[in-house]
């Protein structure tokens, strides 16, 4: 029996190992962070970052809206506040039992639920009121998709930044905060 359990030990411990593709590094000048992703249960907003990520598209874009104890915000705008062009909206997934804690990485999105893009936002600190309650115009929530997991503190020297209004764009950094890089890869890399 001690034989069998240690087999399913090592087997789970490789499987978990093998998952290579399910971390993300976004590098910016304060750091970088890494972001575990759960495919298991928001596959579309994993797969539709990853696909952002290994085509460049985060590369260059700025954290543009930054509210302190609330989110930081980036993946869909370009320096002075251009926005980029993007890819069809993807379903929401807010609905799979996931939370908005400190740290989760959610897709933002307008007030239509499935309007998720580019665009999305890190939680400084649990925001229960955007996660789901019902599948309503009102109660779908924002879809958690993974966790920061290292690098919490590039997170808040970003959150720290002085913010203002840049055209009808409110809580824009005063400096631009760039993604240098965003990359899917093993964090032993």
């Amino acid at each position: 029996m001690k034989k069998l359990i240690s087999l399913i030990c090592v087997g789970v411990l490789f499987m978990s190992c093998a998952k290579d593709d399910n971390v993300a590094v976004i590098s910016t000048k304060f750091g970088d962070m890494v972001v575990e992703f759960y495919p298991e249960v928001a596959p579309m907003h994993v797969e539709s970052f990853q696909i952002l990520a290994e085509e460049g598209y985060f590369d260059g874009t700025t954290f543009h809206r930054v509210i302190p104890g609330f989110v930081i915000q980036g993946g869909g705008m370009e320096s002075g506040m251009r926005e980029k062009a993007t890819r069809a909206p993807i379903e929401n997934e807010a609905d799979n039992g996931l939370k908005n804690l400190t740290g989760t990485i959610c897709m933002a999105r307008t007030n239509d639920p499935h309007s998720a893009t580019s665009q999305f936002f890190i939680n400084l600190k649990d925001n229960s009121f955007l996660d789901h309650t019902e599948k309503s115009a009102s109660g779908w929530g924002y879809a958690v998709f993974g966790r920061v997991t290292s690098g919490m503190d590039v997170v808040e020297a970003i959150a720290a930044m002085q913010t203002g209004n840049a055209g009808y764009h409110q809580d824009v950094p005063l400096e631009d905060v760039v993604v240098e890089k965003a990359s899917i890869s093993d964090p032993k890399d």
